[in-house]
Parts: C-alpha cells; structure tokens; sequence
C-alpha cells in the first residue's frame, strides 16, 4: 500500500509531465479471482501497452466534452486472467463501488489513464477513472452507472 501511494504521489505531483521514471511507478494492484499470482501491481507504462482506447463524452464532473484514453476493464480481465462476476473498485479515499462483470461486456467501461492527451493527476480524479461511454449509450446516464464511474482507483479485487 505504502509502495502504491508513494508511486501516485510522484506521478501526480508532477501533473501532466510525468517523466518515464514516474509512469513506472505503481499505481494499480488488482487482486481476487485472477490467474497466478496473488495480486499484481501495474504502473501506467503497463497499462499504456495494454490496446489503448478513447473515448470522448460528457460527464456529470467536467464541463463538455473529454476525451479519455485508456484500456477496456475487459481487456485489463483477460490481461491478469481474472474471473469471477463482480470487480469492487476501491479509491484513494477508500470509496468503493462493485461493478458487474457484465458491464465490461455489454458496456464497455475504459480506465482511463488520460484525459486530453494528458495523464491525470489526483486533482483531476486521476490516475486512474472508470468511464463509461454515456454520451454513445444515453442509457447510462443514470446514478447507477455515475455510482460505478470510480476515480482516484487504486485497487481492483476480482470476486
């Protein structure tokens, strides 16, 4: 835990000009139903070499339109061979959320890692934010889907 906070300090300390050293740092532990391994720490390097996705829509927590990048909550699944139905987010705050599995398929979610071409700092409700596609899908304009879009993640735990 120490080693993951330590890594968001400087990665976020530094805003948009994270240095390759600091986007090496750990940011992400993923734990749970998941292959090998009894958890396993990402950095954003790690996850940038992960098949990168955009997406650009409204959110209730930013004025217009943002562009976000990052990789599909599917995709990072069959990266750490996690199984299981439900992903509890937990945040930097402790906030948490459970997210059904089957959002990843019928949905789509991304964790972002950037926003605006830029990474996103704890400020920003980085570094890492589950977005959803709501402006593609009006559908998921509801507290329920607002309720699973976690920022400032630090964890996932697969079950």
């Amino acid at each position: 835990m120490l080693r993951i906070l330590a890594g968001l300090i400087l990665v976020l300390g530094l805003g948009s000009a994270a240095t390759a050293e600091d986007i090496d740092k750990t940011v992400l532990t993923i734990s749970g139903k998941i292959s090998g391994e009894e958890s396993v720490d990402l950095s954003i390097r790690q996850l940038t070499q992960l098949s990168r996705v955009s997406y650009t829509t409204s959110t209730p927590w930013h004025d217009g339109k943002v562009s976000f990048e990052g990789v599909l909550l599917g995709t990072l699944m069959k990266h750490v061979g996690a199984t299981g139905e439900n992903a509890e987010f937990i945040a930097l705050n402790e906030y948490r959320s459970t997210l059904p599995v089957s959002d990843f398929k019928e949905h789509s979610p991304l964790l972002a890692y950037m926003k605006d071409g830029k990474y996103m700092t704890i400020r920003d409700k980085g570094p890492l934010f589950v977005i959803y596609p709501f402006d593609d899908k009006p559908e998921l304009k509801t507290e329920v889907f607002f309720s699973r879009s976690v920022w400032q993640i630090r964890s996932i735990e697969f079950r």
